[in-house]
């Protein structure tokens, strides 16, 4: 298996389908809370929203670098989640959240392994392979408060 087949596969894993690093993902710790649990705060913690859009903002961002557009996200607006206000919108962010994170995953296939460790955009963010293993990293980090919060909202 390639280096890129193997990243896309550990992408996928967090995200998606996997239970190896975490015993669950996103989808599996997402698919049974409300818009409402979704949008409740607890004390200064992010709420599962601002988490899973925070999430997609960065993954919509390197999709549109990997169909070869510019790199035009921006850290100070990755948690602006626009008001969910019902369950349908909750839902579309959650779908685009999963269309996007299997867009990313196919379009990380495609790289060839010699490229992974490229220039990603610019020497300051490294190479493609960094920014990958970054994103699965970040990925992780989020999962494991969303995971918290979800048991904080369920067991209070």
């Amino acid at each position: 298996m390639s280096s890129a087949s193997q990243l896309a596969k550990r992408f996928r894993e967090v995200l998606l389908d996997g239970l190896w690093i975490a015993n669950t993902n996103f989808k599996d710790q997402l698919k049974d809370v409300t818009w409402k649990q979704a949008v409740t705060k607890i004390g200064s913690l992010n709420t599962i929203a601002m988490l899973a859009f925070h999430i997609h903002y960065y993954i919509a961002g390197i999709v549109n670098v990997l169909e070869g557009g510019e790199l035009e996200i921006k850290d100070k607006f990755s948690f602006d989640l626009p008001p969910i206000e019902s369950e349908e919108q909750w839902r579309d962010l959650l779908n685009r959240l999963w269309t996007d994170s299997e867009k990313f995953a196919l379009l990380i296939e495609q790289i060839p392994d010699n490229k992974l460790d490229e220039v990603f955009v610019d020497e300051k963010y490294g190479t493609y392979r960094r920014n990958i293993d970054g994103m699965i990293e970040h990925a992780y980090y989020h999962l494991g408060q969303i995971t918290l919060i979800r048991k904080m909202l369920t067991h209070s």
